[in-house]
């Protein structure tokens, strides 16, 4: 295998149901199914658009085709007053997406027990989808999962039981924060074994797959990269009406505390005349609210809530930064996106924050996690603009190709490899 993909040839048993094709010639298109549970769908349409946009990019190559199998909670109440779960209830059993076919099957999940219990769980219900794909006739050359915990270590059981080699993404928080937990640990290092191959979404979180002990010539990087079609400098975003203010600022992302959208908040206060857009919604928003509150920072910051992904482009034109105030991140898509869009960024050093932001065109990261290291960086960068043209170059450097052809490379080398193996190796 080349030194550029990492990937080891399948030892997985051959299970009752067989998912594969006798082999993908070179050149055909290859046939995969992408799993996981961070997929949008048509109640939660931003939920997981990463591994969308970066499938959306490797289905467009014209080499692979792709079938999506995105499962969903399992809940049966419709009512309002059951919150975040009732949507559940609302996403179809089927939909199409950017031509892509996508299934939501259900899957069960259980209080205080559940995370131990969730690959199980996720893989029976998985198991009921797939059987049903192949009696339908699709036939599949891989599984490409996405999020390693439960996902990834419910995809491997999948490829066991179907023959099918399985490659697994990590993104962020599978590895920053659920290895902590015995059992999870332990299973995503032995899913981490079997898997035909692995990928990590940054440097920094192939480092920390090495450090749980797996094989770190076996992960093969590939960050997301950044669509400049869809993300340009278009007409700013208008809130009621009002022209733009300015400066603004904005801090995007769910509101939940390691996002860390107080310290923007407290940022801000610092800097006269800032105004600052919060995009996203989430548990803290009260108290983000109450914040603002506090500081009478009610004229200059505004919560827009969760905004439609096509309208983000407007929301990032409309901004002199953007403000990444993060405790932890697998890779920052929003970072790209802005600059895309010709506004710098301030980041904290997350992930591989230092690589991506690393001229003052593209912005600033801080070393120190706090208010007052931010609203420093705020004021620098403020104090001295750049050309937003510029800013759009050095995101424009960031493109998706080098991630699809890493992708259908990693691919042709595992099926290449499968099909030269014994049967019974495989």
């Amino acid at each position: 295998m080349t030194a550029e993909i990492a990937a080891a040839t399948s030892a997985s048993p051959s299970g009752s149901e067989s998912g594969s094709k006798s082999g993908s010639k070179r050149g055909a298109p290859l046939s995969i199914l992408t799993f996981s549970t961070l997929y949008p769908n048509t109640v939660k349409p931003q939920h997981g658009v990463f591994v969308e946009n970066r499938l959306r990019q490797l289905v467009a190559s014209g080499e692979v085709a792709a079938r999506v199998l995105a499962p969903v909670p399992y809940f049966p109440f419709t009512a309002e007053r059951f919150g975040a779960y009732a949507a559940y209830s609302q996403v179809p059993r089927h939909e199409q997406r950017f031509g892509l076919e996508i299934d939501h099957p259900r899957y069960p999940t259980i209080p205080k027990v559940g995370m131990s219990l969730a690959p199980w769980l996720l893989y029976a219900a998985a198991r009921r989808a797939l059987a049903g794909l192949l009696r339908a006739g699709h036939r599949f050359d891989l599984i490409d999962a996405h999020y390693f915990y439960p996902d990834g270590v419910a995809a491997v059981m999948l490829g066991r039981t179907f023959d099918l080699p399985v490659v697994v993404t990590a993104r962020g928080t599978d590895i920053n924060l659920i290895p902590d937990y015995a059992i999870p640990r332990r299973l995503i290092i032995n899913a981490a074994r079997q898997a035909a191959g692995l990928v990590a979404v940054s440097r920094t979180l192939a480092t920390k797959m090495a450090a749980l002990g797996i094989d770190p010539d076996r992960v093969t990087v590939l960050r997301n990269g950044v669509d400049a079609a869809v993300f340009r400098p278009v007409t700013p975003f208008a809130v009621d009406g009002a022209p733009r203010p300015g400066p603004l600022a904005l801090s995007v992302g769910n509101l939940v505390a390691l996002k860390g959208h107080d310290l923007v908040i407290r940022a801000a206060a610092g800097i006269p005349g800032l105004h600052l857009w919060i995009v996203g919604g989430g548990p803290e928003r009260a108290a983000l609210e109450a914040l603002v509150r506090d500081l009478g920072l009610g004229d200059r910051v505004r919560f827009l809530g969760a905004v439609p992904p096509e309208k983000m482009p407007a929301v990032y034109s409309a901004a002199d930064l953007l403000v990444l105030a993060s405790e932890r991140e697998g890779w920052p898509n929003v970072l790209l996106e802005a600059m895309a869009c010709g506004a710098r960024v301030v980041a904290t050093q997350v992930s591989d924050v230092p690589d991506l932001v690393n001229t003052p065109a593209a912005g600033c990261w801080v070393a120190e996690r706090s208010a007052d290291a931010l609203s420093r960086a705020m004021r620098a960068l403020l104090a001295a603009p750049v050309a937003r043209s510029e800013t759009r170059a050095h995101a424009q450097g960031f493109s998706w190709q080098a991630t699809t052809n890493g992708q259908i490379a990693l691919f042709r080398e595992i099926l290449d490899q499968r099909n030269l193996a014994p049967a019974g190796r495989r």
